[in-house]
């Protein structure tokens, strides 16, 4: 057999086997590795918690940079132009006593179905170190690079998940602030869809191929089973199974039932509309659509970002009318499918933005990074709705009343998903490693969000 020049551990690797590993592409290392993924969860198993599990599936929406919580979630308008600059109105709630942002009319009408935190505190104001923080729970410096929230319910979740889908996906793309799995290594790294839902195509990368339609792919696939005439000389070999079935599973997810969640062509034109025609609405729906078929886990990367620290007011004007129509009409649809309950999902960034306007060159109206206290919303999946958590202080500048810390918020989180927040977590090497640090670790707590669960 002739042979390529390539060569893999010493090993001469055969062209049938170039062809082989490029037919199955993105879509099938994805499926070889949600094979492969039962090895490093079986451990993980006797950590889930004995609560209910009243979060089936999460959406995180992250609004990396950091979004301005006195502009949007936590008003001042009391505190004057130096700390709500050019946004001083502020909108009524459908649930009396709750006031947001003018920004955010729609949201206005759904506060019923989700509760505010606007105490969450860490005081990290560096992007990565306070990503890291806000997603992992841990602080940068320890001797281990942790997982995210995402990575840890994928190796949770793994074990029962049954979906075509991997259980940790990201719209569109990674921030890339952090190594999203840390030392559970690449199998637990999200599934980045790439692309973009609001054009005609999405074209999900691994699974839609560009410019190539589905009849096309599916002939070729006819094409290359005609031609692997030793994949049925060895079908019997036990040592071919796995390889088998990660390549009916890659075609599945870009041929079958997996491809169509992505295909938003599917759903009324209407229902489009309210979401919005910006991408992060069209993100929403693909969320909904993901959570309807049971993924654990899906992270909205927000696509822009926030970090405003000049020409805040401007791009606020731009994109807290999107944040605003998308998000509402998730809550709304969630509702409307009978999934708000069984999908928990929570939005903020990694910390929030100066409660004081830098009105100084070269910001002349801008708010710079701030972790002493910021917003965070959360709905669903067992979390109550129409409530306000903590509070800052009259110009939102200082944690005023039950600070919530990064531990309180993923512990919740985990808590109602059926994950152990004091679980420990399989290192390859052996070393002693939990889900989320102790007190006793220096982790800040006040406490599980009960209040609200």
């Amino acid at each position: 057999m002739s042979t390529n020049h390539n060569r893999e551990n010493g090993t001469q690797v055969s062209r049938r086997e170039v062809m082989r590993r490029g037919l199955c592409g993105a879509a099938g290392l994805l499926a070889a590795d949600r094979l492969g993924r039962e090895a490093l969860a079986k451990p993980a198993e006797a950590n889930k918690a004995q609560a209910e599990v009243k979060a089936k599936s999460v959406i995180q929406i992250f609004l990396w940079g950091g979004m301005s919580h006195n502009d949007t979630w936590d008003p001042k308008p009391e505190a004057g132009r130096d700390y709500m600059g050019e946004f001083m109105d502020v909108v009524q709630t459908n649930v009396p006593g709750i006031r947001l942002g003018a920004l955010f009319p729609e949201l206005a009408k759904q506060a019923d179905k989700y509760c505010l935190i606007r105490s969450m505190t860490h005081g990290n104001n560096g992007h990565e170190t306070a990503a890291y923080l806000m997603q992992t729970g841990h602080s940068r410096g320890e001797r281990l690079a942790y997982p995210s929230v995402g990575a840890v319910f994928s190796l949770f979740k793994s074990p029962d998940y049954k979906g075509m889908i991997p259980p940790y996906v990201v719209l569109t793309r990674p921030q890339g602030r952090f190594s999203e799995e840390g030392f559970l290594g690449p199998k637990y790294k999200p599934f980045a869809t790439g692309g973009d839902p609001k054009a005609t195509r999405f074209e999900v990368e691994g699974i839609v191929a560009r410019g190539i339609t589905d009849d096309r792919q599916q002939a070729r696939r006819q094409l290359l089973e005609k031609m692997d005439t030793m994949s049925r000389v060895m079908a019997a070999s036990p040592h071919l199974s796995d390889a088998q079935e990660a390549k009916e599973a890659a075609y599945e997810l870009i041929l079958g039932s997996g491809k169509e969640v992505f295909d938003l062509s599917t759903e009324k034109p209407e229902l489009r509309d309210r979401y919005g025609p910006h991408t992060f609405g069209q993100e929403c729906l693909v969320a909904r659509r993901l959570a309807g078929v049971g993924v654990p886990y899906i992270v909205i990367n927000y696509p822009g970002g926030w970090d405003t620290h000049s020409g805040h007011f401007d791009r606020m004007r731009r994109q807290c009318p999107e944040l605003d129509q998308g998000l509402a009409m998730l809550l709304q649809d969630l509702h409307d499918h009978g999934l708000l309950e069984s999908t928990l999902v929570w939005c903020c960034g990694e910390f929030g933005r100066g409660p004081k306007v830098d009105w100084q060159p070269p910001w002349n109206g801008g708010r710079n990074h701030y972790g002493k206290v910021f917003s965070v919303l959360v709905a669903g999946g067992g979390f109550k709705g129409g409530q306000i958590v903590g509070s800052s202080d009259e110009v939102g500048a200082e944690v005023k009343e039950r600070p919530v810390y990064p531990v309180d918020l993923l512990g919740s989180i985990y808590q109602l998903a059926g994950i152990d927040p004091n679980g420990v977590l399989p290192h390859p090497l052996g070393l002693e490693a939990h889900v989320l640090p102790t007190e006793a670790e220096g982790a800040k707590s006040a406490g599980l969000l009960t209040e609200i669960m």
